[in-house]
């Protein structure tokens, strides 16, 4: 039905838009008495042997919704109905910010894909935290955090070490997003030496809490092997608890729009299909070449049950969706846990 009825129609109207329609759509329906029970009776799939423990924390099955989707935390809720094992909202960072111009969000139908630029938008970090006060308990929570754009290098930590503070509580682990190609120069933010300073910071920080709480950094797709070393030498210089792989791409190879498209879209962040093998190659080389010492979470062009399950046998302990999750609509978490199961 999604893709048959519900994905044409949707398709028709600007992306963004029709993102803003569904969330609507989706918090009107699940006030509806009887509604959620029906959601939780379509998708999830509730099964022990789905659980996995990673970082002192237990996901009741390995997939996620990956960050950019609730990015202020106002649906994560009602998505938990859909069987997600855990969902990361987010970019957020310390004050509000509009983001990029409008129009920000294409798609690339011929090669189930999307492009965006959006650049952090976000309500900021005093009403995220508002809204997760109404957190049900449904599901585990990631939180993923990033500097403002206008803030200057020298106060890039600072933005970090704020948003985690105010987050500590109401958040069940921590992304540090370094890696988004759609907030302007970040050239600090793929420097080694200052990714091993920030961790440090926010790892110092941390720990003045009674309870600690995991954190991972998000790495892009376009890192070459010399840069996938030095992330990591960056884990195993600072304990970080794993590596999410990974985020959008700037590469526009291999794709089946065309460059007139292309050139009208301009820059932006590629996500979906098309950087599907290119993420699992990321993953497969961290888990290989450290001996599989540190979580990885796999995200990028997971569409498909096959998809999800290439991720876990590179190395992958958990998986994210997005853009599949529009492209192919909530029945996909189901099919995958299903896959998994069957291999169990």
């Amino acid at each position: 039905m999604y893709k048959r009825i519900i994905r044409p129609l949707f398709f028709l109207f600007d992306p963004e838009n029709i993102h803003h329609f569904t969330f609507m759509l989706i918090k009107y329906l699940s006030k509806i008495p009887g509604v959620p029970p029906i959601f939780r009776s379509l998708y999830q799939v509730d099964d022990k042997r789905l659980e996995r423990n990673l970082f002192g924390l237990t996901f009741k099955n390995p997939v996620g919704l990956a960050a950019g989707f609730d990015k202020n935390a106002v649906l994560y809720n009602e998505l938990a109905n859909f069987g997600f094992g855990f969902i990361e909202i987010g970019t957020i960072t310390p004050e509000p910010q509009e983001g990029n111009p409008k129009k920000r969000v294409f798609r690339l139908k011929a090669d189930n894909g999307l492009i965006n630029r959006m650049g952090f938008n976000n309500e900021g970090l005093k009403a995220v935290v508002e809204q997760l006060k109404g957190n049900m308990g449904k599901v585990l929570i990631g939180g993923n955090i990033g500097k403002n754009t206008l803030t200057m290098p020298d106060w890039y930590t600072d933005d970090y070490l704020k948003c985690f503070r105010e987050l500590h509580s109401f958040v069940d682990y921590f992304v540090l997003n370094v890696s988004c190609p759609n907030v302007g120069s970040h050239a600090k933010l793929t420097d080694k030496d200052y990714l091993i300073e920030l961790i440090i910071a926010v790892q110092k920080l941390n720990k003045s809490f009674s309870s600690q709480k995991p954190i991972l950094l998000k790495i892009a797709p376009d890192l070459n092997e010399i840069q996938l070393d030095e992330v990591i030498e960056i884990v195993s210089k600072t304990k970080i608890d794993g590596v999410i792989a990974s985020n959008t791409s700037i590469n526009r190879d291999s794709l089946k729009a065309s460059k007139k498209q292309l050139s009208k879209i301009g820059s932006g962040g590629l996500s979906g299909k098309p950087i599907k093998d290119r993420s699992t190659q990321v993953i497969k080389y961290l888990a290989k070449t450290s001996n599989k010492a540190f979580p990885i979470i796999g995200v990028g062009g997971i569409h498909s049950k096959e998809d999800a399950l290439e991720k876990l046998k590179a190395g992958a302990d958990l998986v994210q969706i997005y853009t599949g999750f529009i492209y192919e609509g909530p029945s996909l978490i189901k099919k995958i846990n299903k896959a998994i199961l069957e291999l169990s």
